[in-house]
């Protein structure tokens, strides 16, 4: 035990030794390490960061939802301009699927209106994201609030003049610590009461709710008629528990009958399922953590290289003493555990470097708050991974020099080094 942490101690000294008496050939040696590791842990802390937001701000929602459309979310077998055909999914279809749709623990109706302009007093808004739904909404998407409620059925059916605002919205309207509720804003050329402002939820996927507002869909149906346009779609929650193929199979029959569609006609709605798009985000993050690893391995390939480059060279350099240490005794393992501790040495040097590098560009962007609110994080995993990867890369830079090394013949070791 003792003699390995003395070969430890050496190979230490030997490396630093050739740190410092060889500053240039080393730093340009492990700058392919640095890079590769620099490369795979950049691009998995980004990816990972970018996972734990995107699910995030998906963890409110059911992996059971269903959008109900005229639109396919996903690969379909139904051609395009077949597709393009369909009616869109009307407010009647959703009243009819609401009374006679078992098993459905919260529906709700959505149309995208046109967006809008806001004006409260001197202050005017462009361009406002606005999202038409019925008082389900607030079930379906688990909605927070830091001030006020949501519209209720009575409000939703007869189609007031409310209105809920968003965090960002609230802020550029009223200012940070503004009271909202309850004042008129004008939307839709019209006056409306804000009754609810929800609770701030940053970057996620898509659009985020801080800049949307939300009306009633009657109120919008008022203005606009039944739409032929917006994206009209039905989202549905089911009971959990219940037998998902049989509750879409029971959804896919009302529908159909509600149409008309006869035995053998291709249904003319999609019911998409919130779980194809989960499966969509984690098969897009593993392709972009695999081009991460493509990156970073043909740099950690020329990293390798530079390593194995300068223990070949380091061995020629102390020929005459690795002959010397043999002749006094120093056994095959001994000369081989000196090299390959130092190639690790080398390796992990260069990899730290690297991970550093990652480190201080994740505090610079997370202090900078150039990204708004996503954050970029570092984990105990990746720095692990890190660790591991260099480790082997110095192994397998080192193992041949170290070998070469340990079976040299002292003899013709020291003549060669003289």
């Amino acid at each position: 035990m003792f003699i390995y942490l003395r070969v430890l101690k050496e190979s230490f000294r030997f490396a630093v030794n050739a740190l410092r008496n060889n500053k240039l050939r080393t730093f340009l040696s492990l700058m392919g390490v640095t890079v590769g590791i620099f490369s795979i842990i950049g691009v998995l802390a980004a990816v990972d960061s970018l996972e734990r937001q995107v699910k995030g701000s998906l963890s409110s929602l059911d992996q059971s939802t269903i959008i109900l459309c005229h639109a396919s979310f996903g690969p379909t077998e139904v051609p395009r301009w077949k597709r393009e055909q369909f009616d869109l999914i009307s407010y009647e279809e959703f009243q009819y699927l609401k009374r006679t749709l078992s098993d459905a623990k919260a529906m709700s109706y959505l149309v995208n209106v046109p967006q809008q302009i806001i004006k409260y007093q001197d202050e005017t808004l462009e361009n406002i994201q606005t999202i038409s739904t019925t008082n389900e909404y607030y079930d379906v998407e688990a909605l927070q609030f830091q001030d006020g409620r949501f519209f209720n059925e009575a409000e939703s059916v007869g189609g007031s003049n409310v209105i809920v605002i968003g965090d960002e919205i609230k802020n550029q309207l009223f200012g940070k610590d503004g009271n909202a509720v309850g004042k008129k804003i004008r939307i839709l050329s019209r006056k409306l009461t804000v009754i609810g402002v929800l609770k701030k939820e940053g970057i996620g996927l898509g659009d985020s709710k801080d800049e949307v507002v939300i009306v009633p869909v009657n109120l919008t149906r008022k203005i606009y008629g039944e739409t032929k346009s917006g994206f009209p779609r039905v989202v549905i929650l089911p009971e959990s528990g219940i037998d998902n193929a049989g509750f879409l199979a029971n959804l896919d029959q009302k529908l159909r009958s509600k149409r008309g569609l006869k035995t053998g006609e291709v249904s003319t709605f999609f019911p998409n399922q919130f779980k194809g798009l989960t499966d969509l985000i984690d098969g897009l993050i593993f392709t972009l953590k695999g081009i991460g690893w493509g990156i970073g391995a043909f740099a950690l390939l020329v990293g390798g290289f530079g390593i194995a480059n300068i223990m070949f060279v380091s061995v020629k350099e102390r020929t005459n003493l690795i002959g010397i240490q043999k002749a006094l005794g120093a056994k095959r393992r001994f000369i081989l555990f000196q090299f390959l501790f130092e190639s690790i040495l080398l390796s992990i040097f260069g990899g730290l470097i690297g991970m550093f590098l990652v480190w201080m560009i994740t505090l610079l962007v997370n202090f900078s708050g150039i990204t708004g609110d996503f954050t970029f994080v570092l984990s105990l995993f990746n720095i692990f991974l890190g660790l591991t990867v260099t480790f082997f890369i110095g192994i397998l830079a080192g193992i041949i020099p170290a070998i070469g090394a340990s079976r040299l013949d002292p003899v013709e070791a020291i003549r060669t080094g003289m």
